[in-house]
Parts: C-alpha cells; sequence; structure tokens
C-alpha cells in the first residue's frame, strides 16, 4: 500500500486525487506543516529538503514532488482517464499545460505566499506579495485564454489529471480561496466540472475549509511553521494516520 505523507493545506492533496480517481489503496499521514513537523528528523529522513508532500510505494521507493507523482501514478496504474499513452496525440499538449502549472503558476503563488524566501529585509514583504500576485493573475489570465478556446478540460472535452492539478490551485486562491474562480469565467467552469466529481468535491472542500481557518490564524508575514529555522532540537514529528482507502 502506499502511504502519502501531507494532509491540511499542503500539495499532497494532488496525488491523493489520484490515488482516489483511480481507486488505489493508500493511507494518508498528516504532517502539520505549521507545528514544524516537516522539519523534524523523522521526516527529513524521508524527505531530506523538508517539503511536502512525501510518497512511500508499496516497494518502499520514497518519491517526492507532487505533479511527478500524480503522472508516476496514473502511468503505473495505466489510469488511460487521466492520462494520454505514449503515441496518443494529445500527450503533447498534456505535458505542456501540467508543466505550465509547475514552472509558471505555481512558482508566482509560492512567492505571494511565503515571500520571506525572497528577501532578509522583512520590510520587502509587501512589496514581494504585490508583485506575486500581479505574476499570479497574469499567469492565470494566460491559462483563462487557453481553456476559453480549447476547452472545457485542459484536453478540451477530456478531462485529465490536470484539471486535477489545476483545481488544487485554483482551491488554494491568494487572498482567498476564490478570488482565481471568480476572476477567469473558464478557469472557474474546469474548476466547476473537476469539482463536481463524486471523490474530488469533498477533498477540495476540505482544502478550501482549511485554506480559510489557516488564513484566519496567520498573517504573511508571521507565518510560523512555515520558516527553516524557528523550530528547536526538542521537536517531535507527529505524523499521525486520519484516512486510508482500501477499495
Amino acid at each position: 500500500m502506499y502511504i502519502l505523507y501531507g494532509g491540511g493545506v499542503t500539495r499532497a492533496l494532488g496525488p491523493q486525487l489520484v490515488l482516489e480517481e483511480g481507486s488505489i489503496p493508500y493511507e494518508l499521514r498528516i504532517v502539520d506543516e505549521l507545528k514544524g513537523e516537516h522539519r523534524m528528523p523523522e521526516y527529513l529522513a524521508l524527505n531530506p529538503a523538508g517539503y511536502i508532500p512525501t510518497l512511500v510505494t508499496p516497494e518502499g521507493e520514497v518519491l517526492h514532488e507532487a505533479a511527478a507523482m500524480m503522472v508516476y501514478l496514473a502511468e503505473r496504474h495505466e489510469l488511460d482517464a487521466l492520462i494520454p499513452r505514449v503515441g496518443d496525440p494529445q500527450r503533447g499538449i498534456f505535458f505542456c499545460k501540467l508543466f505550465y502549472h509547475t514552472n509558471e503558476i505555481q512558482p508566482s503563488t509560492s512567492r505571494f505566499y511565503r515571500p520571506y524566501r525572497y528577501s532578509t529585509d522583512a520590510s520587502h514583504t509587501k512589496a514581494i506579495r504585490e508583485k506575486a500576485r500581479e505574476d499570479a493573475f497574469d499567469r492565470w489570465a494566460v491559462l483563462d485564454q487557453f481553456l476559453e478556446a480549447h476547452g472545457p478540460y485542459h484536453l478540451g472535452r477530456r478531462f485529465s489529471l490536470v484539471d486535477l492539478h489545476m483545481a488544487m490551485w485554483a482551491a488554494y486562491g491568494l487572498e482567498t480561496t476564490s478570488d482565481v474562480i471568480e476572476r477567469f469565467s473558464a478557469v472557474r467552469r474546469c474548476f466547476e466540472l473537476t469539482a463536481s466529481r463524486p471523490k474530488v468535491h469533498p477533498l477540495i472542500e476540505s482544502l478550501q475549509s482549511a485554506m480559510r481557518r489557516w488564513r484566519a490564524a496567520t498573517k504573511p508575514e508571521e507565518r510560523p511553521g512555515l520558516k527553516r529555522d524557528q523550530h528547536g532540537s526538542d521537536c517531535r514529528c507527529a505524523t499521525r494516520t486520519v484516512a486510508t482507502s482500501q477499495e
């Protein structure tokens, strides 16, 4: 069985959505980022970078990077409904759009949420976030134009895991969980179609609820669990299982 480390507001939702859509047995172990559990020795032994998620395969292989996990799972388990096979004419646009999300939308969104990573001067936080917001909306606008012309999904009328990946990032939003969705009509249509899927809907709703709680409890410049050097050596990793799928 797969073991997925993540939960909460982390990008573990991406591979979790593929696991659910494919009815693949897995165990979800929560790693609380706000408590610094991603920087504890037990977790760093699995993922030395201290990032979430981490996926352990049934053979014990340890995988990092959410989008890579999603593709790996879909291809290993031959989930043709989620990914075009080698030789499929749509495989090219599939990877173009997946990498657009990871290389364009994701970085600007990350800068918005973690401005302290980009300057040692706290007075720069506001300017970094404002520029990141501008860049993120610009990148979403390009995608919105594509979906308007070629949608409703990234592969036209064909649903794929790129739509799952997009739904996760759209659900994060920037200032709110709905600002991206409300701003871009074609993105909203793709999001709504994807989020309406029976196995996707509860997980997207859970992410949005977690994001609202996270925003209410933290400030952009004061997010204690996210800084690399904040936690003392006496902290222990407290991963805990909260859900298991054995369909």
